[in-house]
């Protein structure tokens, strides 16, 4: 009834996870994650002691197929488990046990693995996998593709309810005082995969700093009329929607920025996140 990903990005030194499941609140369920030491995604007849205990088995040395062994060789009800772990090195291994109901399996590449149970075939980890691949984004990215790919095959045979992100790297957190990097969920809806997205286009406005350099529009013309329009349409302001960009506009669009929570993409020239205008651009009525 689930199907997850686990990988490793070299690159930006981050793990993490990304889950879909016809199961409620799965982000409480499937995905743990360290900094620095590896991710785990447990699930089927999930076993969550796995999340802790295996984080404390790739800490103290073990690498993720020796943390899998050690994990299941000690469970009795090791059958109707499936797990799927990444150490700290990128090494991937996955388990899926006998008796996880079909379609069940997993799919091992490059720095990552996939995982799943319940699905509608082999056709659904193979395809996450390859569309995690042949992303070229970064790891939240390669995940959504990851996601969106395994649906299209059909995904989960029972339907969909809940998925997540979790993605850990060193001093992620927004402050810097945790590994939290993305940690994303959507509890319960009929598609929690573009939910998910929704959430994260807010996650990444108010906390992250991952914009092209590129991705900006200039403040002039078409683009400042449509922000006169979002603003009004908010209370934030009250005058003519025309083309000028002024002082009155700028104050207006900080406060509005301010009150959503979106600090973090504020510029103090004429330029605007691309990130920032496709949010407001789908906000207009």
């Amino acid at each position: 009834m689930t199907f997850s990903i686990v990988a490793y990005d070299p690159k930006e030194n981050e793990w993490g996870i990304a889950v879909q499941s016809k199961f409620v609140a799965v982000g409480c369920v499937v995905p743990f994650a360290k900094a620095n030491i590896g991710a785990i995604a447990t699930q089927a007849y999930a076993n969550t002691s796995y999340g802790p205990k295996g984080l404390a088995l790739l800490k103290s040395g073990f690498n993720a197929e020796e943390t899998v062994k050690i994990l299941t060789d000690h469970d009795k009800e090791k059958e109707q488990r499936q797990v799927g772990i990444i150490d700290a090195q990128g090494n991937p291994y996955s388990y899926t046990g006998s008796e996880c109901f079909d379609y069940a399996g997993h799919y091992i590449g490059k720095n990552y693995c996939c995982q799943g149970n319940i699905l509608a075939g082999e056709e659904v980890i193979i395809s996450m996998g390859k569309a995690y691949e042949n992303e070229t984004g970064d790891m939240i990215e390669k995940f959504f593709a990851a996601l969106e790919a395994a649906q299209e095959h059909g995904g989960d045979k029972r339907g969909r309810e809940s998925a997540a992100i979790l993605i850990v790297k060193e001093e992620g957190a927004y402050d810097g005082g945790t590994d939290r990097y993305i940690d994303i969920r959507v509890d319960e809806h009929p598609t929690p995969i573009q939910e998910l997205k929704k959430v994260f286009q807010i996650y990444d406005l108010c906390i992250l700093n991952r914009d092209d350099p590129d991705d900006i529009v200039k403040l002039e013309g078409e683009i400042v009329i449509k922000i006169k329009r979002m603003l009004k349409q908010e209370g934030f302001y009250n005058g003519e929607i025309d083309e000028k960009y002024n002082k009155i506009i700028k104050d207006a669009l900080i406060k509005w920025m301010h009150t959503n929570n979106f600090e973090v993409k504020e510029r103090d020239d004429d330029y605007m996140w691309g990130s920032v205008f496709r949010y407001i651009d789908n906000r207009i009525n």
